[in-house]
């Protein structure tokens, strides 16, 4: 990401946590806006024309997208007038505005947790992450496709945020889509993901304590998503970010294996 990037992502971000998002109407409406940019050479040329100046860019998007409510035309309007570091950026960021939108409208609603169980779905389904993520698929089909999947089972906010990731994937895996969307999902609501991989499902009360213990450690509020591997045999294997914590009876065997062999 580079530095223009940087800055007109965290600024169109504060301009969000000033708006008014009570439902996720605005969240449709800025996924929307970002597809059409994307799909428009023309529309994608002029928001793109760094030299012009931002307020100019800023009146394209208010004119082009003068049907959306006035909170998606002001935020639409903000991220214009910033300087990205491309298009390709200007889009993702609009399209992380939505995200972050369709958060905000779903409050009291795990996303992170549906967000995260839909992609081991995926994940463990070499078929669907195929009809996902074939670049040949028709997009609308494969928004049609989530909702049938998704009905009953998740949020509106989830259903939204994953139909509409995977009929635009840009050159990205689906998997790849759904992890950004809960990293940002969490951020959005000020925590952290951890993914926790253990050999038997903790109860409440343990990860109660495994939470509040990463907490500590993070200086954050930490959501755990939680996954049985019966193959870490024992222990707990913790990736949070960048960083892993692997204190699992399998990592150990192997630790003693290759000592043994040296």
């Amino acid at each position: 990401m580079g530095s223009a990037t940087t800055h007109a992502l965290a600024t169109t971000t504060a301009e969000l946590k000033t708006a008014h998002v009570s439902d996720l109407e605005v969240a449709r409406e800025l996924f929307t806006a970002a597809r059409e940019i994307a799909d428009s050479a023309q529309l994608s040329g002029a928001l793109s024309s760094w030299g012009a100046p931002g307020a100019a860019r800023a009146q394209v998007m208010r004119t082009v997208f003068a049907g959306f409510g006035e909170t998606s035309r002001q935020l639409l309007a903000a991220a214009a007038a910033e300087r990205w570091s491309s298009v390709e950026d200007l889009v993702s960021g609009i399209e992380e505005l939505a995200i972050r939108a369709a958060a905000m409208a779903a409050t009291g609603t795990d996303l992170e947790g549906e967000l995260f169980q839909f992609s081991r779905a995926v994940g463990g389904n070499a078929e669907l992450e195929l009809a996902l993520g074939s670049r040949l698929g028709d997009a609308s089909a494969k928004g049609a496709l989530v909702s049938t999947l998704l009905s009953g089972r998740a949020s509106e906010a989830t259903t939204l945020i994953v139909s509409e990731l995977v009929q635009q994937p840009r050159e990205r895996r689906v998997r790849s889509l759904l992890g950004r969307a809960l990293k940002i999902v969490a951020d959005q609501r000020g925590s952290t993901v951890a993914t926790v991989r253990v050999a038997n499902a903790l109860d409440a009360a343990q990860q109660g304590r495994l939470a509040a213990a990463l907490g500590a450690k993070y200086g954050s509020d930490v959501t755990l998503n939680v996954v049985v591997d019966p193959t870490v045999l024992g222990g707990v294997r913790v990736e949070i970010g960048d960083d892993v914590i692997d204190a699992t009876v399998s990592s150990r065997i192997n630790d003693l294996r290759q000592r043994l062999a040296g």
